[in-house]
């Protein structure tokens, strides 16, 4: 389950991350990007904020989230990174098959986040350690009951984009925490993939890298069209 590689400078790698694969430990043991970056591009073993837990690795994707992802290869690189998207600079594109017929062919989501007392999910119905949250969206193509859309997280909250569309009645397609446990579409897994981000890879130099649904989020897509 190896990432392939979008783009690499000397400062930076780009990656496109396979759904199912862990960015960092987690104590149990299973293979992860880190584990793969250290062997494959052994420079970052230094890099980042707390390299012995994570190196490399500046910010996240959820283990059944396909997409892309920046690596650092090297500290100054990392906090150079780390400042862009602590101060909004990196404008993150999402595609994601929801469930249902979307009303508005665009939207803005302006509720705040928090984490529900006694568990690791997340809930814009109150909680503990509320913060701001912004998603907006644009229906890219709709179906019958589903509906692929772009989407852009304004801010950077755990599972924000899922835990967004799910409170607006439009749930991932396959997120069995926040939609439907039964899954009764048959998605393969969480129908959600990082495709674009866009950022000044330098001071003044604009970039916007890309990453291609993988095989799985395509073929569901097909399968909708029928």
């Amino acid at each position: 389950m190896d990432p392939e590689i979008v783009f690499e400078n000397e400062d930076l790698i780009v990656l496109n991350k396979p759904a199912g694969l862990l960015m960092h430990g987690d104590g149990k043991g299973e293979s992860t990007l880190a584990d793969w970056l250290v062997v494959n591009f052994p420079e970052v073993i230094s890099v980042g904020d707390k390299p012995e837990e994570r190196p490399g690795i500046v910010h996240r994707l959820d283990r059944d989230t396909s997409g892309i992802v920046l690596i650092p290869r090297n500290q100054a690189y990392f906090e150079y990174l780390k400042d862009l998207f602590a101060r909004g600079k990196v404008q993150k594109t999402y595609l994601a098959i929801v469930k249902g017929i979307l009303k508005e062919a665009e939207g803005r989501i302006d509720v705040p986040i928090s984490l529900k007392p006694g568990t690791t999910k997340r809930t814009v119905h109150g909680g503990k350690m509320t913060k701001d949250a912004v998603t907006e969206y644009r229906v890219a193509q709709q179906f019958s009951n589903a509906a692929l859309i772009e989407v852009s997280p304004k801010t950077g909250r755990t599972h924000q984009i899922r835990v967004h569309m799910a409170s607006i009645g439009h749930p991932v397609l396959g997120d069995t925490l926040y939609g439907s446990k039964k899954n009764e579409e048959q998605a393969p897994r969480q129908m959600l993939h990082a495709h674009s981000l866009e950022f000044e890879l330098e001071p003044g130099k604009a970039m916007k890298l890309t990453a291609d649904p993988p095989r799985d989020f395509e073929s569901f897509l097909e399968k909708l069209e029928k």
